[in-house]
């Protein structure tokens, strides 16, 4: 009778395992051992069986199929006698969905969600699938450029929380870096968390869908793929725009979408530019986005910006009790940081951090010290030639009409508009303006301020015009 093999001591299945894990990473990569073996629970090996707990049934699988011969290999190469490899879902409770923003991986049961995250306090620790805490509807700030997009991702999260079938399917958001994107797929997520633990969400970026799709196919795994898309309750993609020109991966997206939204499951996609516009993406793709609402996220607002840099402020000042803000400094920043919110946060995070380490208060001097190289590359670039392009697009006429010398009220106001912008969004003097319209006094230029100033606050048309073009030139 063969002795059965003793148990190594705890200390060294640890150990053992450790250098298991190093040896893996230099096999597989680290991305693939992020998403694959990070999870894992190492329980040690007993007559022959090395033992394991995994988050879900689907993630030992894989592993098993794709990795169980490099694991059995290392683990041999510990001293540990192991021919074969047990997975276990594990017992402890695991948050109650995986929802994955950048760094895809599988679904996970749905199980008790934890205190912390239910009291959405900070990051949330998911296995390789973190989720921000900060990013819920309550942390939203709402103004006119987002409150459709704002309005439109509550109701969709409703629904998918409520079980009661999907408004508008597929949900398409779409806008600049900075403007809330990501903030508000996050926010559907824990609201459906919160509202439905049972639902099964899956967040990924475009680029995690086509590598999963590769890696489905290298190892002949679409069964596997196919199961893990095609069961969710939601299926959120950031970044659509990533799979243009990537023909089998957008062969492979197309089927998962008319699958889900046959068995009317719901879909969130989001991208940097509205479906029409984002080249080398097939029609047919493009016509399916379009199936639901599209939703555009404008640049922010001054409003916008002093509303986010308040509620910003009110939790830092929780974190720093003994710092204080000077009059003016919200302000300053709303008017000088228009670029991205991403960029006025980590402006707003800068000066707190700074402040807490001399003692002082937060005011302007503080700020143009400490912000010195963010607010010189915050400064307004915008030309008076993008302001004629823009403008000239805007009324569908030509840079020559505009600087030309026809009177006719359909050029004239347009050219008024033009030279408003230029004395509000750029340093050049009224000189300087008037000659780079058509060579034009700079009393033209005087009265063209002044008509556009006063059109603003008797005609909603000018005014509407003159805001959003001074937001994509901002933007």
């Amino acid at each position: 009778m063969t002795p059965q093999t003793k148990a190594p001591a705890l200390d060294s299945v640890d150990d053992s395992w450790t250098r298991v894990r190093a040896g893996l990473v230099g096999q597989i990569g680290q991305d693939n051992f992020k998403n694959w073996i990070e999870p894992l629970v190492f329980l040690g090996s007993d007559s022959g069986v090395g033992r394991f707990a995994a988050p879900t049934a689907f993630i030992g699988t894989w592993v098993q199929r794709n990795y169980g011969d490099a694991l059995r290999t290392l683990l041999c190469r510990e001293g540990l006698t192991v021919t074969q490899l047990d997975f276990a879902v594990a017992q402890a409770p695991v948050p109650a969905m995986r929802v994955v923003p950048k760094d895809a991986t599988a679904l996970v049961a749905p199980a008790p969600q934890p205190a912390a995250a239910a009291a959405g306090a900070g990051e949330v620790d998911l296995p390789a699938s973190p989720l921000d805490g900060r990013c819920t509807f309550d942390n939203f700030v709402v103004g006119k450029p987002n409150e459709l997009a704002h309005a439109a991702a509550h109701r969709v999260a409703e629904g998918v929380a409520e079980g009661a079938g999907v408004t508008f399917n597929p949900l398409f958001l779409y806008g600049g870096v900075g403007l809330g994107k990501t903030h508000l797929m996050h926010a559907i997520a824990w609201e459906v968390r919160q509202k439905n633990p049972e639902a099964r969400v899956l967040y990924l970026s475009a680029e995690q869908f086509m590598y999963r799709f590769v890696s489905a196919l290298r190892f002949k795994d679409m069964h596997g793929f196919k199961e893990m898309f095609r069961s969710v309750d939601m299926l959120m993609v950031d970044d659509v725009q990533f799979i243009s020109g990537k023909d089998s991966t957008q062969e492979e997206f197309f089927h998962t979408f008319n699958a889900l939204i046959e068995q009317q499951k719901q879909i969130v996609i989001s991208a940097d530019r509205a479906p029409g516009e984002i080249d080398g993406l097939e029609d047919r793709i493009k016509s399916r986005l379009q199936w639901g609402l599209v939703v555009d996220l404008h640049p922010t607002d001054y409003e916008l910006r002093l509303g986010i840099l308040q509620a910003k402020a009110e939790a830092h000042m929780e974190q720093h009790p003994g710092v204080g803000v000077g009059a003016g400094v919200m302000e300053f920043l709303a008017h000088r940081i228009s670029s991205n919110v991403r960029v006025l946060e980590g402006a707003l995070n800068r000066l707190f951090a700074y402040a807490s380490l001399v003692g002082r208060e937060i005011n302007l001097d503080m700020t143009q010290e400490c912000l010195a190289d963010i607010l010189r590359a915050s400064e307004r670039k915008v030309t008076i030639d993008e302001i004629l392009r823009k403008v000239a697009d805007h009324y569908t006429l030509r840079m020559s009409d505009l600087l030309s010398a026809r009177r006719a009220r359909q050029v004239a106001r347009p050219r008024q508009v033009a030279m408003y912008l230029a004395k509000t969004l750029t340093s050049k003097s009224l000189p300087e303006i008037g000659r780079r319209f058509g060579g034009r006094d700079h009393t033209t230029v005087i009265h063209a301020v002044r008509k556009i100033e006063e059109l603003r606050a008797t005609d909603g048309q000018i005014a509407e015009d003159v805001e959003l073009l001074r937001r994509m030139l901002e933007a």
